[in-house]
């Protein structure tokens, strides 16, 4: 409620509702009036108009509203004459009612936090965030070392290859289906008779066939020797008519051959292959091997101890000889493969009896 003032007899009447107003920020001083504009306006009404306070600080406005009405019904009618005596210069403030209050505009004076601050909502595009990994993987259980597998002592070998694996490849050869009669061939009879002659020592071995392959020897003999003290190596099977060609080519040409080069005797012929049962190295074609139709002679032996090896690179006096017997051998042999022909013959003669058209020799 308003008191009344006492009018001073040197001070105009000041409107009963200038008041001081309490403000958590900057004060809002109000315009100096001069003695004259003081008289002249009217008295204010005892409620002014006050717009309404902005959503934000409508919960702190109605709390000091309530504040300055506890503190207005206490107030004295002393209190408006405490302001009257101030300087007539001085600013005057008046205080409005606690239902005028005008809320501060200070932007620098920070506001009061509510007793309890709302929680903001995530926005939809905002993901929760998703947990996160344990620090440490949980280690798997190990596993019971009975069901372990015992490595083997031993890595298994692969199967081997069956020899006949290249049959495909092998074209047939008429010569694999020669079989033994119950009688030997006068040719045959005949052939023996001139082994014989010859000095040549032999054995009758039994009839190879094998029909997988294709290997055929109807009438096989294993060599002993090539002659009149000329020796070969053990296990020398061959058919019998390659047996008396490498038997004549031992006597009429190696033999001169080792007397004019080294001055002694032929001792023997070291054979590295006589019969195998088995295909070209090259494959396409069954190997004369197989047939006993071919003889691979590795080294000379001389009467003096004296060992001559074929190879890519012999010794000056050993190479003269060694290209004397090779070129000697193309003509009594249709087939003649030594060193620098192919890697399989770097280290022997390959000397065969093939049937080539019109009786033409290969030698190379």
């Amino acid at each position: 409620m308003e008191q009344p003032l006492t009018q001073r007899a040197d001070q105009p009447l000041r409107p009963s509702s200038k008041r001081r107003v309490r403000s958590r920020g900057k004060r809002h001083i109000a315009p100096q009036l001069t003695q004259q504009q003081t008289q002249d306006q009217p008295a204010l009404p005892a409620d002014v108009p006050i717009p309404e306070p902005r959503p934000a600080e409508a919960q702190r406005t109605d709390a000091a509203t309530k504040e300055e009405q506890k503190a207005g019904g206490q107030k004295d009618a002393g209190a408006s004459a405490r302001f009257d005596q101030e300087k007539p210069g001085q600013e005057r403030q008046g205080r409005p009612e606690p239902s005028t209050a005008e809320p501060s505009t200070d932007m620098e004076s920070e506001p009061e936090a509510p007793a309890q601050v709302p929680i903001p909502t995530l926005r939809p595009d905002v993901a929760e965030p998703a947990a996160k990994p344990p620090a440490v993987a949980p280690t798997p259980p190990e596993k019971p070392p009975e069901l372990e597998p015992e490595p083997p002592a031993t890595a298994p070998k692969p199967p081997e290859k069956p020899a006949q694996a290249n049959q495909e490849k092998v074209l047939p050869d008429p010569r694999s289906a020669e079989l033994p009669a119950d009688k030997m061939p006068a040719e045959e009879v005949a052939c023996r008779d001139r082994l014989k002659a010859l000095g040549v020592e032999f054995e009758e071995h039994k009839a190879e066939h094998d029909a997988v392959i294709g290997c055929s020897i109807p009438y096989p003999i294993v060599l002993k020797t090539l002659g009149k003290s000329i020796g070969i190596g053990s296990g020398t099977e061959l058919n019998c008519r390659m047996a008396e060609a490498a038997a004549r080519f031992a006597a009429d040409v190696v033999r001169p051959a080792v007397r004019a080069e080294f001055g002694a005797d032929l001792k023997s012929i070291n054979q590295a292959s006589a019969f195998v049962c088995r295909p070209r190295h090259g494959g396409g074609k069954l190997s004369e091997h197989a047939f006993g139709n071919a003889l691979d002679i590795a080294s000379f032996t001389l009467s003096d101890g004296k060992k001559i090896e074929v190879g890519p690179a012999p010794p000056e006096k050993d190479g003269k000889f060694l290209n004397m017997i090779r070129k000697a051998a193309c003509g009594p042999f249709k087939t003649v493969l030594g060193p620098g022909s192919d890697a399989d013959h770097a280290l022997h003669f390959h000397l065969d009896l093939e049937p080539r058209r019109h009786g033409g020799t290969f030698c190379q």
